[in-house]
């Protein structure tokens, strides 16, 4: 009954609330991030999501966009920028995301929702995850988050999805609201495309406008 009835209650109205609480946030974020990057402050991808559906995912800017000579984005760490970098530190960009719960896409809790180019590497167990809707935390990351191996992560992942609960819940939300004001586990540069590289799919290419 929780799962499918009152955790999207539940998100729904979080995140309408928390967008009507937060709104001078967004508004001086949008202002401050649109003057600092000239132009667009948000960030979109595309990712997985319930039952491998993609859709995009909404985040704040910390980034340049800045490609060398043959259209090739630049490593993250030479695009992060010092304002990319507190806003990562705090979570603020991660903000933009209750849009994403109030359309239905995400919810609070569940696993981070990864890009679509990971799809083919995982197992099938590890495709379980994307039996509940991805979320902004969940219980990989108040686990070690971007500090755990892949394989731990992913587990953890669907660990989480055959067992939901509201008193899981809870605890996640308690633990990453520490971890926040701490700033622990936080790895300001991570990289995602490990997954592809150690289960054998080369170092993948990431082409403008990707």
């Amino acid at each position: 009954m929780y799962k499918h009835f009152f955790k999207q209650i539940i998100d729904f109205t979080g995140a309408f609330i928390l967008i009507m609480l937060l709104s001078p946030v967004f508004l001086l974020l949008i202002i401050v991030l649109s003057i600092y990057y000239r132009g667009n402050p948000f960030f979109l991808q595309k990712r997985i999501g319930y039952k491998d559906k993609a859709f995009s995912i909404y985040k704040f800017k910390s980034m340049k966009d800045i490609y060398d000579n043959e259209g090739i984005r630049l490593p993250d760490h030479l695009r992060l920028t010092a304002l990319g970098k507190f806003i990562r530190k705090t979570s603020l960009d991660e903000l933009p995301q209750l849009f994403n719960i109030l359309k239905g896409d995400m919810s609070f809790i569940g696993p981070r929702p990864l890009p679509v180019r990971f799809l083919p590497y995982y197992t099938e167990r590890e495709r379980k995850r994307h039996l509940v809707k991805p979320g902004i935390t969940g219980l990989s990351q108040i686990s070690g988050r971007n500090h755990l191996p892949w394989n731990d992560r992913l587990e953890l992942d669907v660990r989480y999805a055959e067992s939901i609960s509201f008193r899981e819940d809870i605890r996640i939300i308690y633990k990453t609201i520490l971890k926040v004001v701490k700033q622990e586990d936080i790895t300001l540069t991570p990289q995602m495309d490990s997954l592809i590289v150690q289960r054998g799919g080369g170092k993948p290419d990431i082409k403008k406008g990707e």
